[in-house]
């Protein structure tokens, strides 16, 4: 499906509300003059509630992207995450939620 590409700027979050930011970014490949993310970086999570062993499996570190564009590629092979790409966060196994992302640039 066609989506907005998320950038340095967008808005991710783990299922508890914990923000993730990406370890890097492609810098080549701009939107609103921001880097764009790409599927093979993980994301970083900060401010995760949910508890440590034994009440839970938490809280969330890091997270890798599952999906990202099919027909889009930074650097002709990287695809890049879309608003709508899945992510699994660990340790807890939960996904990521993007939840605002530039409007402008759509890819596939």
């Amino acid at each position: 499906m066609p989506g907005p590409i998320l950038h340095q700027g967008a808005v991710v979050q783990c299922a508890h509300g914990g923000r993730a930011v990406p370890a890097s970014t492609y810098p080549r490949v701009l939107v609103n003059n921001l880097p764009v993310c790409v599927q093979q970086v993980q994301h970083l999570v900060a401010g995760c509630p949910l508890p440590p062993p034994p009440a839970a499996n938490g809280p969330c570190v890091t997270a890798a992207w599952t999906t990202g564009s099919l027909r889009v590629l930074a650097g002709g092979v990287m695809p890049l995450v879309l608003l709508d790409s899945r992510a699994t966060a660990a340790p807890s196994g939960t996904p990521l939620v993007a939840v605002s992302a530039q409007q402008r640039v759509v890819a596939v």
